[in-house]
């Protein structure tokens, strides 16, 4: 594990000069987005007929629709050629962009701007598999999740800077434009400058031919996504955030005009809330799951968007009888900060759930393929994102109010939620065990980096509690297949979590030989698949804190299979709660509830070299007098 902070990163080059020509172009979309909209909804624009609410929708549609349109193609160019050079050309192609919003904004073309809107969403597409295929190249994994909280962070400082300068630059003068289509060129410059100091990033699959057909080409990289289901279910997550998001932010302008009763500044105050709070949470997402990918945040996550959208509905249910114009006077209303501190934690809850999941599909996906699957996110994220816009319509039109959206929403993440993690039980497992190491236990683990990132392997641990299982989970990211007694694994509660976890009980040979044997066979099979098997081989928990006597099953299972054997120890479990105490009895209270539990991972033993009693050697010195 990395000890530098994420923070390190922006003084070095392979991350630096990226990060810079990302945030421009972040910042670029938002001045322009923010300013579009803000002169729709303030100013009283009609367009073809349509209405300030209306247009908001269409708007967010028209930049999003293109990620469903081009995405394989950017997939595939972003698999094929050099990544320098074709952020470079995708640079120049947004200040050709920029001059042409620049002279609509200049001649009050407000259908020129809707179009380059469009237009603007193409480049975006084909920005953004090149971004994320980018960092897994140029990071190390334990960098990628401080790397991707970087980004998201910078991108949501953009996002508020980009909402400041886009609001106050088109409400200086409504007549004249000249301030945001200088803003948009210069910032179009300044990153293309920035894209010239990225460094070289290979092209992973530089014979690949690219397919002209869209269709056949979407359809093909979305069935490279579903290759692991993992992945999958993780862009299934991300683009139901964005979903959830895009429906959220884009009734701000609404909401405050018809509830809040407020202005231009006042959609700003709302929209920079929430984009801090993302910024504070994927800052925090590195801290969180100590450089390393954190699946359990996801639920954490997933459990506040709905919690803090539902109280947003209450702090706010009807409209306010009184308008109000400036900043200060929203702030000295009453009910006003528990909004803006809803918005925040919105913000900060979205953080949480999306970074470990852009992480884990930059992990998990095959590098040959990363960009086009990267770009399989884009589509279906699109598709997500423009179907929120049609359903915030119809249920505003339908005559239910934002508030009342709000709930809609909220409800739907309860759902949702529910049934990723049934789907997909590692996210409901690693939350249950990110909360025990972080909250009921103070777990500290070394020696992570002998767990090999793939391939066969069996941990062997001395056995302190009933969740030393849960416990070594929440340290080891690998997925492990533990072996306990069966009598263990059928402890009612307890039960639910090991049949998730594809625990694999056993008995002894006198008690029920069958059961031993079709354990023996499970072991076999997981390690043939390249699994990790975790077990216990003292056979019980221990009754006075020592480590007891290794029985030779081990030595069954590697000679069967041989594979690699890891010797991993726990310390200071002996006494807390789950553990057998000094009267060989459960402790039943909390017992040391927040024990600081040191968990040491050895150097991996040759199947050639394993034996009961040197592993149990290993065992006691690795844990020392860590009872």
């Amino acid at each position: 594990m990395s000890d530098s902070n994420q923070f390190s990163l922006l003084g070095q080059r392979r991350f630096a000069p990226f990060f810079a020509t990302q945030f421009l172009g972040a910042l670029n979309d938002n001045v322009f987005r923010n300013g579009l909209i803000n002169l729709i909804t303030f100013q009283g624009i009609l367009i073809a007929g349509m209405n300030h609410v209306q247009l908001a929708n269409v708007a967010g549609a028209l930049f999003i629709l293109p990620f469903f349109l081009l995405s394989a193609t950017a997939g595939q160019l972003a698999d094929k050629f050099e990544k320098s050079v074709l952020m470079r050309r995708i640079k120049l192609l947004e200040i050709v962009l920029m001059l042409i919003a620049a002279y609509a904004f200049l001649s009050q073309s407000y259908s020129l701007l809707l179009l380059t809107l469009f237009l603007m969403g193409c480049q975006s597409t084909l920005f953004g598999p090149v971004k994320y295929a980018y960092l897994p190249q140029q990071l190390g994994n334990d960098e990628l999740v401080g790397g991707n909280a970087l980004v998201e962070a910078g991108t949501y400082v953009a996002i508020i800077l980009g909402l400041i300068i886009g609001g106050l630059a088109v409400a200086t003068d409504t007549s004249d434009q000249s301030i945001i289509a200088i803003c948009l060129v210069g910032f179009a410059l300044l990153g293309y400058l920035a894209s010239r100091q990225i460094p070289v990033t290979r092209a992973v699959d530089p014979d690949l031919k690219i397919c002209r057909n869209a269709w056949a080409e979407t359809w093909r990289i979305v069935g490279y996504a579903r290759t692991d289901r993992s992945v999958f279910l993780s862009i299934l997550g991300i683009s139901w955030f964005w979903f959830y998001a895009s429906a959220m932010t884009l009734q701000l302008p609404t909401y405050t005009l018809d509830i809040l009763h407020g202005n231009e500044a006042i959609t700003t105050t709302l929209l920079v809330a929430f984009a801090i709070g993302v910024g504070i949470g994927s800052l925090l997402c590195e801290r969180m799951s100590g450089h390393r990918i954190e699946l359990g945040l996801v639920p954490f996550g997933s459990i506040g968007l709905s919690l803090f959208a539902i109280d947003l509905y209450f702090a706010q249910p009807h409209a306010q009888l009184t308008a109000v114009t400036t900043v200060a006077e929203f702030l000295a209303r009453a009910g006003t900060w528990r909004v803006l501190v809803d918005l925040t934690m919105l913000g900060a809850f979205g953080g949480f759930y999306s970074v470990p999941l852009y992480a884990l599909i930059q992990k998990r996906s095959e590098p040959k393929q990363l960009s086009r699957i990267i770009a399989a996110n884009n589509i279906i994220n699109s598709i997500f994102m423009v179907a929120a816009s049609l359903l915030s319509i119809a249920i505003l039109q339908a005559g239910y109010s934002v508030p009342e959206l709000f709930v809609v929403l909220a409800v739907l993440n309860i759902l949702v939620g529910i049934y990723i993690y049934t789907l997909l039980p590692e996210f409901l497992m690693r939350f249950i065990a990110w909360l025990l190491i972080n909250i009921l236990y103070r777990v500290r683990a070394t020696g992570l980096h002998n767990i090999p990132h793939k391939g066969p392997a069996v941990v062997v641990c001395n056995h302190v509690s009933f969740m030393d299982p849960i416990l070594l989970s929440g340290c080891i990211r690998r997925p492990m297949r533990f072996v306990m007694y069966y009598r263990i694994f059928e402890i009612p509660l307890l039960r639910f979590f090991f049949q998730t976890m594809k625990a694999i009980p056993i008995a002894g040979a006198r008690v029920d030989e069958q059961l031993m044997q079709e354990a023996f066979d499970k072991v076999d099979e997981e390690l043939a698949a390249g699994n990790i098997v975790c077990i216990f081989p003292e056979g019980g928990i221990t009754r006075d804190g020592h480590v007891q006597r290794f029985r030779p099953g081990i030595e069954k299972i590697i000679a069967r299979r041989p594979v690699p054997v890891i010797p991993v120890s726990l310390g200071k479990l002996w006494g807390s709660w789950f553990s057998r105490g000094k009267e060989d009895t459960v402790h039943k209270i909390p017992g040391r509830l927040f024990a600081r539990v040191p968990v040491t991972v050895g150097d991996p033993v040759a199947a050639a070299d394993v034996s009961a009693k040197r592993l149990e050697l290993l065992v006691r010195t690795l844990r020392g007098d860590d009872r």
